[in-house]
């Protein structure tokens, strides 16, 4: 089967922060042949970046936490415990951003940087697509609020050992997916993580 996809209509819903489309698409099927038309709405992200920031000779991890809009259903859990992030803006890498985000969000600066992986966080109805990084850092002295006040962040940064971090996906205290996925990769990656980075 060759994979073709046509959209047959555009329309802009909203554009502001974010931008919703209303696309009236077909495409081809495994079967032989060609869906019906579809009507999907698309949100329009952009590209972005996560960052875990690991302190390998303590063996710590920097968290967030922040009211996401997207959990206000869960009540005061709507306050969810993170990793850094951002979006990448017009003209950086997302190397940029992640230097950048570190010392915004968490006052972190990041000693060395190394890409984790790319994929769609939510691609049956958003388009973005996240670069996560793992970044070396001294986690002496971290913790604290942090954020834009002129972007109205209010961001309570923690360091927790490891341990702690990953005994929180356990007990449900992380429900966000991208600090799910970024703790679920240092497990597998840490004794080499640690040989690589700890003079």
């Amino acid at each position: 089967m060759k994979k073709q996809f046509q959209i047959l209509n555009k329309h802009i819903c909203y554009d502001g922060f974010f931008r919703l489309e209303k696309l009236t698409l077909k495409h081809t099927l495994y079967g032989g042949g060609w869906s019906d038309e579809l009507s999907r709405e698309l949100f329009i992200r952009g590209e972005c970046v996560g960052v875990l920031l690991y302190d390998p000779d303590a063996d710590k991890v920097v968290l967030i936490e922040q009211i996401r809009v997207g959990a206000l259903a869960e009540g005061e859990r709507a306050w969810l415990v993170e990793i850094v992030a951002g979006a990448i803006e017009a003209g950086e890498t997302a190397e940029a951003v992640a230097y950048r985000e570190a010392q915004e969000e968490a006052g972190c600066q990041i000693q060395e940087l190394l890409p984790i992986s790319q994929f769609y966080t939510t691609p049956g109805a958003c388009g973005e697509k996240l670069s996560l990084f793992c970044g070396k850092i001294d986690s002496t002295g971290i913790g604290g609020l942090h954020g834009l006040a002129e972007e109205g962040e209010d961001i309570l940064v923690t360091t927790v050992s490891f341990e702690e971090a990953y005994a929180m996906l356990s007990n449900g205290s992380i429900i966000s997916a991208i600090p799910i996925i970024a703790i679920q990769w240092l497990a597998l990656n840490r004794d080499a993580l640690r040989q690589r980075w700890v003079q």
